[in-house]
């Protein structure tokens, strides 16, 4: 399986959370906990964008896809990682180290995408509500969803391909719960040169660039916001885009302090404490904050719940 330096590496350790031994349990149920918020609280966005007809608008069909990718994005680094907590020795195989970076990567960048379509649709609700229809009729809206997938699926193929072409001998020991970029990279033998500016090219185009387009985005409705003269109309947009973009604070803010930080000023217990920060803890957010001030939503969860729980 692992030998001397000169032999193969055909599975790493994750040591994750080990250092703290004490934590292993509280962890568990702590993530599992989190994790089932996640599961229980993007589900019903799904059901009700699809059930209701009041929710079939490009925000809400971008919504549901966000809630979508979401859960598969927990998906692939929860359920292992809680394996890993109740395991003494934990480990995984070099195909699914490979395979969990892969997913992990795809699914990131689809919601960084997703994100910045969600943000084109609010830039043009808000300044260019004429030409609403004609910019966000459903088929501009499949080729933004079905852009964002391909662009994760590339991503992520080139990502771990870059990655995993590259020689894994002697050490395989990886401190972090889950297969990422950094600490898988710190293991390679020789030269992490293709590696790094594969790592460096996909966090300034996919992280950096998308970020920069939602800004200009609200550079826009901030200028029109300014020109709204009743207070109505101001509460109106400020309700419309405040949920939207305090998720992609959170989330672009947490993914660009763990990816863009200087190596040299990072630990290795810091760089975990920041994955899990948006790997785990951000998802679990979406729903709360895009169900709790949407009066659409809520009317649109009494609707389906008075349909099948008290409807004869």
């Amino acid at each position: 399986m692992v030998g001397d330096n000169g032999t193969a590496v055909t599975e790493f350790i994750l040591l994750g959370f080990s250092g703290f031994p004490s934590l292993q349990v509280p962890l568990f149920w702590g993530v599992l906990c989190i994790y089932l918020v996640t599961l229980l609280g993007n589900s019903p966005i799904i059901v009700l964008t699809l059930a209701d007809p009041a929710l079939h608008s490009p925000m809400y069909f971008f919504l549901r896809h966000f809630s979508l990718v979401e859960i598969l994005y927990t998906t692939t680094i929860v359920p292992r990682m809680l394996a890993d907590l109740m395991s003494t020795h934990p480990t995984i195989p070099l195909v699914s180290c490979f395979t969990q970076m892969y997913f992990f990567s795809c699914f990131g960048v689809t919601e960084c995408c997703l994100l910045t379509a969600m943000a084109y649709d609010r830039y043009a609700a808000i300044c260019r509500p004429l030409h609403y229809t004609t910019l966000m009729n459903q088929g501009a809206c499949n080729c933004m969803v079905g852009a964002s997938y391909l662009m994760g699926i590339i991503t992520g193929t080139i990502h771990s391909i870059c990655i995993f072409t590259l020689p894994f001998r002697g050490a395989n020991t990886i401190h972090h719960y889950m297969c990422d970029v950094m600490p898988v990279l710190r293991l390679v033998t020789g030269s992490t040169f293709t590696g790094e500016v594969g790592k460096l090219i996909i966090t300034i185009f996919f992280i950096t660039t998308p970020f920069l387009l939602i800004m200009t985005s609200y550079v826009y409705i901030l200028a029109t916001i300014l020109g709204v003269s009743t207070s109505q109309g101001l509460r109106k947009v400020f309700s419309t885009c405040s949920s939207h973009l305090f998720v992609v604070i959170l989330f672009f803010g947490s993914a660009t302090v763990a990816y863009l930080r200087p190596e040299t000023s990072s630990s290795l217990d810091t760089d975990q404490i920041y994955a899990f920060f948006y790997t785990v803890v951000t998802p679990t957010f979406n729903p709360f904050v895009y169900t709790l001030r949407n009066k659409e939503v809520t009317g649109a969860m009494r609707r389906l719940m008075h349909r099948f729980l008290w409807s004869p």
